[in-house]
């Protein structure tokens, strides 16, 4: 009987995991699971704001310690979660199945991560960070300090606690809604790989700010100084995995949250820090509840018709069109933007046009309308859906360019901090049959001259010929 129920135990666990490993698509980015790896459960209750913001945005965390001896991240060759939590700065090494490569193939599977590092980070740690473009300061009592830029405390300390207010410009980043308080950052610094086009600056330190022991005198000069610091960066892969990396666990604690700050020079006293606020937008960005674009619907057709033809003749005009929607968290909007361009392409492009946007909100019935309007009845107002939706819709026409051969139509955009598009659509072009072409050309009118010139000399020639005498 043991056995029997063993044996029921496992189907189950098999049948219902590809469900908690799928519950994240791309089409519909919600209800995702989130693996949170702790150097000690206290931290749970020290960062509980930033957590229970995840959890009221609709995330399901697991926390675990780093050292479990029952870590996976799959199993039966399916993803548990959708994105990784690394809390644990000291951990030398992961329990279970769980290291470094395993950590990298989940982004190299689509998979977003969040490293948080401080004083203690461990090589495992920064080993982590640097297969993804960053590299932290290698001296281990080294932290970000600044003379300048610093949060006035009551009593003056070693400068480590810093103000930083230099955010990068970017909406789809850190939100619409600008950041007022500088935000307070205790920690250590890295730099951005220079190989590494993908990583981008969120949080930089000032000029003032250096990399070096506050305890001791300097030697030599810090090699990590002034804005080449990097207090927070974040990564886009190109599989559209996100990343977001920091020198500091303490820019997520409530205490940090909670915190009046004042920067150092400046008269204004901000009654909250602006961490929270920070973290939040810039984890909205991370776990693609913003910036997550997707398009649907390519379609294009000869001018004047509505069905896809199998292929275009040379000269043809054509009209072609796709739908492009942003994740906001809760639903589908429409993405707005002047810079979408399609390609019509073999082997390079022989037309590139920028899409024009549909802005025009349209109307839409619902079924039921229908039939209370075909029975007569009052319909209300609730069945007429105003559908802003084809905002998104971007479309263009051109002339097919004079070359036959395959074509393809192709959709590629890539715009900072939002998800790359490629899309592609083959098409073959043929040429004018026979039978197509015009029945007089008025190129080939001196030929024709002089055909008809050469009969007539001919003629004349002939008759000459035969009876003169």
């Amino acid at each position: 009987m043991a056995r029997i129920n063993f044996s029921v135990l496992t189907i189950l666990s098999v049948t219902l995991l590809p469900v908690l490993s799928l519950s994240f698509s791309p089409d519909s980015p919600s209800d995702r699971r989130l693996l949170v790896l702790l150097d000690d459960l206290s931290l749970k209750s020290s960062l509980s704001i930033f957590f229970n913001s995840l959890k009221s945005r609709g995330f399901d965390l697991d926390f675990k310690l780093a050292d479990d001896p029952k870590l996976a991240l799959q199993r039966y060759g399916q993803y548990l979660y959708d994105g990784l939590i690394l809390f644990s700065p000291s951990i030398e090494r992961f329990g279970g199945a769980l290291d470094l490569a395993a950590v990298l193939d989940f982004v190299d599977s689509g998979h977003d991560l969040i490293i948080a590092a401080d004083s203690s980070a461990s090589d495992l740690i920064k080993s982590v960070a640097t297969e993804c473009g960053v590299d932290f300061d290698e001296d281990p009592s080294a932290l970000v300090i600044d003379h300048k830029s610093y949060a006035v405390a009551g009593t003056e300390g070693d400068h480590t606690l810093i103000a930083a207010d230099d955010f990068i410009e970017s909406d789809v980043l850190l939100g619409k809604n600008k950041i007022e308080a500088p935000v307070l950052f205790k920690g250590i610094a890295h730099s951005l790989n220079a190989a590494n086009a993908l990583v981008l600056k969120v949080l930089s330190a000032s000029p003032s700010a250096y990399s070096a022991n506050p305890s001791s005198k300097l030697s030599s000069p810090p090699s990590l100084t002034g804005s080449s610091i990097s207090l927070v960066s974040v990564i886009q892969a190109r599989n559209n995995a996100r990343i977001m990396i920091t020198g500091s666990l303490d820019m997520f604690s409530n205490r940090f949250f909670r915190s009046s700050v004042q920067k150092a020079g400046s008269p204004k006293k901000y009654d909250k820090s602006g961490n929270e606020q920070f973290v939040t937008e810039l984890s909205k960005w991370v776990f693609h509840e913003r910036g997550h674009l997707k398009a649907v619907n390519l379609r294009h057709n000869k001018a004047g018709e509505t069905d896809e033809p199998a292929m275009y003749r040379i000269k043809d005009d054509l009209d072609f069109s796709v739908e492009i929607y942003e994740w906001s968290g809760k639903s589908w909007e429409p993405y707005v933007a002047n810079d979408v361009q399609v390609q019509f392409y073999m082997m390079s492009p022989y037309v590139l046009k920028t899409l024009s946007n549909d802005k025009k909100v349209h109307l839409f019935y619902h079924p039921i309308f229908i039939s209370l309007l075909v029975t007569s009845l009052l319909v209300p107002m609730s069945l007429i859906i105003c559908a802003p939706g084809f905002q998104g819709l971007y479309h263009t026409s051109f002339k097919v360019p004079d070359v036959y051969g395959v074509f393809q139509f192709k959709v590629e955009y890539n715009r900072l901090g939002y998800t790359s598009l490629l899309l592609s659509k083959q098409i073959p072009v043929r040429p004018f049959r026979h039978n197509e072409y015009e029945r007089f050309i008025t190129a080939a009118f001196p030929y024709y001259g002089a055909s008809f010139t050469m009969m007539a000399g001919f003629f004349i020639f002939s008759f000459v010929y035969l009876y003169h005498k």
